[in-house]
């Protein structure tokens, strides 16, 4: 696997804050509350990884099982630093991840994402790396803007 990207340390914050603001993946006020129960909680079985480049966070992941199935994830956020995109770093990040679920006997792998224009790069970005629209769930996040997920079998 690539030894740029490891699991996400308390260390990491401060860069990971800086990565999720620089992306605009979400605010990255909601951090701290949304990565407690990785660090506080030895039982978890969320997925918080990073990809570092010179020791600094450049890109964040977070994946988590789905509840009351058989192996699938859910990849519920991926984001790069807005001067670390286009260099191959998200597609790393998911081959990361996906061979990291492969060895936890991962069989699927969903992503979800959004009708807004703005998503326009990471939907296809999903289907070039082999994922299957598999879904679309009108006016999910607001009206006119829909969910779109995306399959990958593992």
């Amino acid at each position: 696997m690539n030894d740029k990207i490891r699991a996400v340390t308390t260390s990491d914050i401060d860069g990971l804050k800086k990565v999720i603001d620089s992306s605009g993946l979400f605010p990255s006020e909601y951090l701290d509350v949304m990565i407690s129960d990785y660090f506080n909680n030895v039982d978890t079985q969320d997925i918080w990884f990073t990809y570092s480049d010179n020791n600094q966070p450049v890109a964040i992941g977070y994946c988590v099982p789905e509840k009351l199935t058989d192996g699938t994830y859910n990849l519920l956020a991926i984001g790069v630093s807005q001067d670390s995109q286009r260099n191959g770093v998200a597609s790393e990040m998911m081959k990361y991840i996906e061979q990291l679920l492969k060895n936890k006997d991962g069989r699927i792998l969903i992503v979800e994402t959004s009708s807004d224009d703005a998503q326009i790069g990471a939907r296809n970005f999903y289907k070039k790396i082999g994922y299957t629209q598999a879904a679309v769930i009108k006016d999910f996040w607001k009206d006119g803007e829909d969910k779109i997920v995306f399959w990958k079998k593992l």
